[in-house]
């Protein structure tokens, strides 16, 4: 592609056209540069607010999703077009591949920058192919042996509750949505829930026979968060009771070292740039990990999904 200036993401400069335009000419080619690369940046476009990114995202993938099983605080601006992560400005959100913890997620994901930050702001990515070649090999080779699990509790008064994660109040639905997709759970005290979902850490994106370091083990374990923050959740709920945290498959410890070699292998594939207003960022979530950094000013980013894909279970729960 001739507008092609950055590996990842590849970007696409306005030709005076509407983006819903330049898309449906277009639109095979960018979806290529899409997976191939991982990541595309819409730039210099009139976006038309709103309604305009949502026949973005249907131009060029689709139907949006609904956000369920949700792991983050998120609102809906209007129709299936969201917020971004609503966590503090001053805090990190580490890489990860959305949704990757559940038994199905999106293929393609877009962020539109309404309004932009004064400082940092940026949503880092990293390609997970290169990921993968990062890792320690024995690292990988246990983690496919033995997989990953996540655990999480949903407490009355603390978090995301679990009637907001699961978008109903009603145990029965609950407790058919885990069964169909593989997710262990168990009903704690008067109104907590505690769920278990053991997870394949690399997949193979459809149509590629290479290797993706997909899963949100990193993201997850307690360790990943601020000191501070490990410590007042670990007095206020136990090793037991925190809100999320990871483990191989089989519950067993993922030790330091290791988490920290993962999380250096993230850092060591990242790239980032500088939000300007009207961008469109759209990720190959099978291809790039995304993050947010910290920021300063009024950052205001909204994101949709597209493209649900149900991989192939090598194992059950």
């Amino acid at each position: 592609m001739s507008d092609t200036i950055a590996t990842l993401p590849v970007v696409v400069e306005s030709d005076g056209r509407a983006l819903t335009d330049l898309i449906g000419a277009r639109r095979a080619e960018l979806r290529a540069a899409l997976v191939d690369h991982g990541g595309l940046l819409f730039r210099g476009f009139d976006v038309g607010g709103v309604d305009g990114f949502d026949a973005v995202v249907r131009a060029l993938a689709g139907e949006p999703l609904v956000y369920t099983e949700r792991s983050s605080p998120r609102h809906a601006i209007k129709g299936r077009v969201y917020t971004s992560t609503d966590y503090p400005p001053d805090e990190e959100i580490f890489l990860h591949n959305e949704n990757s913890y559940q038994a199905r997620w999106p293929l393609t994901l877009f962020f539109w920058c309404v309004t932009p930050p004064d400082t940092l702001g940026a949503t880092p990515l990293a390609d997970v192919r290169r990921v993968y070649e990062l890792i320690d090999p024995a690292v990988r080779e246990e983690f496919v042996r033995r997989r990953w699990m996540l655990v999480r509790n949903f407490h009355a008064d603390f978090g995301t509750r679990w009637q907001d994660v699961f978008n109903t109040d009603d145990r029965a639905e609950v407790e058919a949505y885990a069964a169909a997709n593989r997710i262990s759970l168990e009903w704690v005290g008067a109104d907590g829930l505690r769920t278990r979902a053991v997870r394949e850490p690399v997949h193979y994106r459809p149509g590629s026979d290479t290797p993706r370091w997909f899963n949100h083990a990193t993201f997850f374990h307690l360790s990943t968060l601020p000191q501070e923050y490990q410590e007042g959740l670990l007095a206020m709920f136990g090793p037991d009771g925190l809100p999320s945290n990871t483990y191989y498959g089989d519950g067993g410890e993922i030790p330091a070292d290791v988490l920290d070699h993962l999380r250096a292998a993230y850092r060591a594939a990242s790239v980032r740039f500088d939000y300007q207003r009207d961008d469109v960022l759209v990720v190959d979530n099978m291809t790039a990990a995304h993050a947010r950094e910290p920021f300063t000013g009024p950052r205001k980013i909204a994101v949709a999904m597209a493209e649900p894909h149900t991989p192939e279970s090598t194992g059950d729960n």
